[in-house]
């Protein structure tokens, strides 16, 4: 029950870091109106938090490979909600922006970590399932940004930082009564074993040896100049609402809804936890191919789903509730809206595939000491990727307001940009072809470890029965 409440809280910390990053967007030309700068400037802090978060979380998560994850948590969680709260109470554009730089250095603290904690409670043969829920947590998080920055923020842009702060706070006080979880804990090889390794700074290029880190930690490049992008989907509804007649507030509420309610096939990431779980057990290289196909299949249908015509019907100028309302009506009465939702439901599920078999490859490659900083490096070229993506398509989005006129600008910016999902699929397929090695290799280095501290045991000869049937399933056999 301990380690079943510590994956809960672990899932609860991994949505409301990621509901702190999704305020922003809905919000952009609220807060830029407010402190009198353009929507340029906002989204610079938006861009400026993806790569401090990704630097930070470097240092946090080498850190955390060495030391005891715990402390380093709460510091990194403490350190996000003292930003957040600050950015709600922001009375400058210099305030907002250093305000979101310190929270994103604590984001990026608590997502690596986080992340090497939740690998070592999970056991290999259902990676692909619990880490669908720990990566679906991060995306209902930005979902749920998303939703609450603009129901709280559309008629005052600074209750939704205030709120995100102080769930914040409650989350850390639950997360102070979690399993102290021990490192190597869920593998099968080092049952028994009190496994002490830890990660030095000349492991660098013993991790980049791994070929598959290589492609797990290049494919976010591509891949999140493709997410950056999609940032700026409730921009694009909000842009649709306004063409067709509705005030401000109406259409950013409108916009912050549709996008939430079009990236609802997130959820269905799980779907793809158990596909790259079930494949696995059939060949190692089934969550690579599971990911490959997700984000090569999704590209013509965001391409399609951003020209579908939408036709809305809300109450302009009522409240929440029935602008809500409306826009879940609309999903039924207007076919335009319900061709839309079905595209973008599968084409975000398939996208959403790469998420949990990412994050169980980087487990199933790496020993414990690791996992942490590879999935570091990873998020590092994951926060350039998406920074250059939000601010490529806000440049692209001007650049071809000159031939298209808002909204249809917005569609053809965020159409092109899905092509960046092209070499990620690229990228998975690669790693799909080393993947069954580096698995065996660090399966037989850990036995090695584990026999140091079994001395009456022997690798290949007595281990768990678990541990055998592990490794017959690891071994990629000749033709691996």
């Amino acid at each position: 029950m301990h380690r079943a409440y510590s994956v809960v809280v672990f899932v609860i910390l991994a949505a409301l870091d990621n509901v702190a990053i999704g305020l922003v967007p809905p919000l952009y030309g609220s807060i830029g109106a407010d402190l009198g700068v353009s929507e340029g400037h906002i989204a610079l802090a938006t861009t400026t938090m993806f790569l401090i978060s990704a630097v930070a979380a470097i240092g946090f998560a080498y850190v955390g490979d060495r030391t005891d994850r715990k402390p380093v948590l709460i510091v990194g969680t403490v350190i996000w909600v003292a930003g957040t709260a600050w950015s709600g109470l922001a009375g400058d554009y210099g305030q907002f922006l250093a305000s979101q730089a310190v929270a994103a250095f604590g984001l990026g603290g608590v997502a690596s970590v986080s992340f090497s904690v939740v690998s070592d409670l999970i056991s290999p043969r259902r990676r692909g399932l619990v880490m669908s829920f720990w990566g679906l947590s991060q995306g209902v998080g930005t979902l749920a940004g998303t939703l609450v920055g603009g129901i709280l923020g559309h008629d005052d842009w600074r209750r939704p930082f205030l709120f995100a702060s102080a769930a914040g706070v409650v989350a850390l006080l639950a997360y102070l009564f979690t399993y102290s979880v021990p490192r190597g804990d869920s593998q099968p090889e080092l049952a028994g074993v009190d496994y002490e390794e830890r990660i030095h700074h000349e492991d660098l290029p013993v991790i980049l040896k791994r070929r598959t880190n290589v492609w797990l930690i290049l494919q976010g490049g591509t891949a999140q100049i493709a997410f950056g992008s999609m940032v700026w989907l409730p921009v694009l509804f909000r842009a649709r609402a306004e063409d067709q007649g509705y005030t401000t507030g109406t259409a950013v509420l409108i916009g912050s809804v549709f996008a939430t309610v079009f990236q609802l096939g997130a959820a269905l990431s799980i779907l793809g936890g158990l596909a790259g779980d079930r494949l696995q057990r059939r060949t190692p290289r089934g969550r690579a191919l599971v990911a490959s196909i997700g984000v090569l299949a999704a590209v013509p249908l965001y391409v399609v789903l951003f020209f579908v015509p939408m036709k809305i019907t809300v109450p302009d100028g009522a409240g929440t509730g029935a602008v809500i309302s409306g826009v879940f009506t609309n999903v039924l009465t207007e076919p335009t809206v319900g061709i839309c939702l079905a595209v973008a439901v599968v084409a975000v599920m398939l996208t959403s595939a790469n998420s949990p078999n990412w994050f169980a490859m980087i487990a199933d490659v790496n020993p414990p000491q690791h996992r942490g900083t590879v999935y570091s490096l990873g998020n590092l070229v994951n926060g350039v990727g998406r920074a250059g993506g939000n601010v490529l398509v806000a440049v692209a989005f001007a650049s071809l307001a000159g031939a298209f006129p808002p909204p249809l600008n917005y569609a053809v910016g965020l159409a092109a940009f899905q092509f960046f999902f092209i070499p990620t699929g690229i990228m998975y397929w690669l790693a799909s072809r080393t993947v069954a090695k580096d698995m065996a290799e660090t399966h037989t280095a850990l036995l090695a470890v584990a026999s140091e501290h079994r001395p009456d045991r022997h690798v290949g000869g007595d281990e768990p029965a678990g541990v055998q049937r592990l490794a017959a399933q690891q071994d990629p056999g000749p033709t691996g």
